[in-house]
């Protein structure tokens, strides 16, 4: 493909491209497609650069979406790295061609909800934008280990949607106020899995959400899905409403953007944290009303050390105060469950023993139905600590 006009963006240059339907995708009818490419402001020869894909919310469209972006202040969620590639993906050209999974099956007869994309099987809205985004990562300087997705509103929904089950393509992903969960959790089966499922371990996930935003409805989903499946959600939650500026959300709960996406590579393990004693009771489904800050695994913070087939080491330690400014309170102590994901040379069968150490601490436990290990009850504090599992 090549571009078919420029334009310039807050001195970074926009391509804008469109094409027509791969029989693949599944598409009934032929229809025309559009994204652009917003490019790093200095861009150098030689050097690869992150990548951003955004998706837009169901009151813009690719070029509203761009404009929002002059601004800060203005969907902030949609302003990438002034030293990154950025995608704009667009849903709002054709009709009922949206990403939206919705708040619940029931609001479809609302048109609360794009039905289509329930179940666990990839639909031709999401076969498209993968498309659109393996083509840009192949065809721009783009670093494959620092490749996320972003999104806000319906645009949040599509993130989780169509984000989290492409572990393989997503480092991580940030999703701003999203306008329903029932989508990811169908579509990566967080209760009913059919015999043969599997997806690749998913992006380290960060999600903000008000229990006073109507379209929050069901969020509880997202949180007991991904904690049962052992699955990272760095979840932070307040009464900012349907927000999409930073400050003002800021305002209410300013731990938010505590945790830095761009700082997670495709191919590093990371820890997964369920049932910490730091989490806050979840206000969903049945104090939706709350006027309360909450987060789940905001404080917890990693390195990978030892990568080996027969050795692994991992420290863990919480954030401190000196790191981010905030008016809440930092813990010094947190008691959880732990699991690490996306191992690149240590990997275990199902069913598999190990051995761990930590803090002077050791044990034997056994992988799971999908080799995954997990050492119960481990104490993590500011000091950093290592996890070590071995053969």
């Amino acid at each position: 493909m090549n571009p078919e006009k420029h334009a310039m963006l807050n001195g970074r240059t926009v391509e804008f491209f469109s094409h027509g339907v791969d029989p693949e995708w599944g598409y009934e009818a032929p229809q025309r497609d559009s994204f652009a490419v917003v490019h790093p402001k200095e861009e150098k020869a030689d050097e690869l650069y992150p990548l951003y894909v955004v998706f837009h919310s169901a009151g813009h469209d690719l070029y509203s979406t761009l404009r929002c972006m002059e601004t800060e202040g203005d969907h902030d969620i949609y302003h990438s790295p002034e030293q990154s590639f950025c995608l704009v993906l667009d849903c709002r050209a054709n009709m009922n061609d949206w990403w939206w999974g919705g708040i619940s099956p029931e609001d479809a007869d609302e048109g609360m909800s794009d039905p289509r994309n329930y179940g666990t099987e990839s639909r031709p809205v999401e076969k498209r934008c993968v498309a659109e985004i393996l083509w840009v990562r192949d065809s721009f300087p783009v670093d494959r280990e620092r490749v996320y997705a972003v999104g806000n509103s319906m645009g949040g929904s599509g993130c989780l949607g169509i984000g989290f089950c492409r572990g393989d393509i997503f480092a991580a992903i940030k999703a701003n106020v999203p306008a329903g969960v029932v989508q990811t959790a169908e579509r990566c089966a967080f209760f009913d899995r059919p015999d043969g499922f599997s997806i690749p371990d998913p992006p380290v996930t960060v999600d903000y959400s008000s229990p006073v935003d109507q379209w929050s409805g069901g969020h509880e989903t997202l949180y007991r899905g991904t904690a049962l499946r052992k699955y990272q959600l760095i979840g932070f939650w307040g009464p900012f409403g349907h927000a999409n500026n930073n400050a003002e959300i800021a305002k209410v709960n300013d731990l938010i953007h505590s945790f830095d996406i761009s700082a997670v590579r495709l191919r590093d393990p990371y820890p997964v944290f369920t049932n910490a004693s730091t989490d806050d009771p979840l206000p969903w489904p049945d104090d939706r009303g709350c006027r309360k800050n909450g987060q789940v695994n905001a404080f917890f913070r990693w390195r990978t050390l030892r990568d080996e087939p027969d050795r692994f080491e991992i420290e863990l330690r919480l954030l401190r105060p000196d790191e981010w400014e905030s008016r809440e309170s930092f813990p010094e102590v947190s008691v959880a469950d732990v699991s690490v994901r996306r191992r690149q040379s240590f990997i275990l069968a199902p069913g598999e023993s190990f051995r761990w150490e930590y803090d002077g601490e050791a044990g034997e436990e056994t992988a799971d139905g999908e080799g995954l290990p997990t050492v119960g009850r481990l104490t993590v504090t500011r000091e950093p600590k290592t996890l070590v599992l071995k053969k």
